[in-house]
This record gives structure tokens, sequence and C-alpha cells, in this order.
């Protein structure tokens, strides 16, 4: 049976594995991170406080990746319409296709069979519920999966923002979700 310590050996090899093929001259595993995220992330969970918790960096650290970013091409800074204070980020085309990128990580997940595939998604997210947990951070699940979601036939809807998603946001990551 593999040990507990095996086991984590095992996921930071893999995401150091994966994280390492992002390399390059203009991106580090870091700027790939979030250009993941926002890739992912809902209108409302875009602003540079929302990816460092994400990420489980600091918010200062988070600001330097996200200019640099910005200068390089890959995202554009917004600001907000009802507060000019608040900025949020959205994706240029170069910055989506960063973050539509197909690793080997992703590939030798899909030769799983499907049972597996299932098992280790399962397994992965229990471990990651836990670890959250212990640490207080925030789940960032799925607006689909949340409490304040409603199905309308058209779009969604958010009871906690009085808002009308889009319906593509249904299945994105919102840093306000609560699990259903």
């Amino acid at each position: 049976m593999t040990r507990p310590s095996q086991i984590r050996s095992l996921i930071i090899r893999l995401a150091r594995l994966d994280a390492a093929e992002t390399w390059g001259a203009t991106l580090n595993p870091a700027q790939v991170a979030a250009l993941d995220y926002l890739a992912r992330a809902n209108r409302f969970s875009r602003a540079p406080s929302h990816l460092a918790d994400y990420l489980g960096t600091t918010r200062g650290t988070m600001s330097q990746t996200l200019k640099a970013l910005a200068r390089k091409g890959y995202l554009r800074e917004c600001s907000s319409e009802t507060d000019r204070r608040s900025i949020s980020y959205e994706l240029t085309e170069s910055g989506r296709a960063v973050a539509a990128r197909r690793g080997a990580l992703v590939e030798a997940i899909e030769a799983l069979p499907g049972e597996e595939q299932a098992r280790l998604g399962d397994a992965l997210s229990n471990l990651l519920r836990h670890q959250l947990r212990e640490n207080g951070t925030r789940p960032f699940g799925v607006c689909r999966s949340c409490v304040h979601h409603r199905a309308t036939r058209e779009s969604a809807f958010c009871e906690l923002l009085s808002l009308k998603l889009k319906l593509a946001e249904a299945d994105q990551i919102c840093h306000e979700q609560v699990a259903a």
C-alpha cells in the first residue's frame, strides 16, 4: 500500500512535470496557472484577490503576475462599471490559446479507463475539500453546484448577487460558491 507521504510526492511531481511543459521564454508556470484560472472563472471571480486566494499566493505576487501577463498581451485589465477602483482581468485571444493547451498529463488521464478517471477525480476532489477545510480556504466551486444558483429556461440566476447569469457561467468557477 502506498503511504500518504508517497502519494503527496506523486501529486507534487505530476504538478511540477505539468508545469514544466509550460515553462518557456515568455511564460512561467505561475503565469500559466493564472491564465488557466481566468479561462475557467466567471466574470465575478477575476479580481487579483480572487486569483491570489485560488492559487494560494499573496496579492502582491499575483498583482505582479497579472501585470506581466498584460504587458505580454495575454490579458487585459478591465475597470468595474460600478466601482472604478475595482479591476478584473479578461483573457486575450493569445491568453485563451495558452489556457486551452492540452499537455501530457491530460493525455495520460484520458488514457485511463473511465472508471479509473472517475475514482481518481473523486479521490482528488475529496483531498482538495479536506485541505481547503483544514486551511479555512474558500472552495471556489462551479456555479451550477452552488446553493445560490437557479436554472432558468434560457440561462441561470444567482440569488446571492441577484443577477441573471450567462449560460456558460453556470459551468465556471465562482469565488462566492457555496456547495449545495
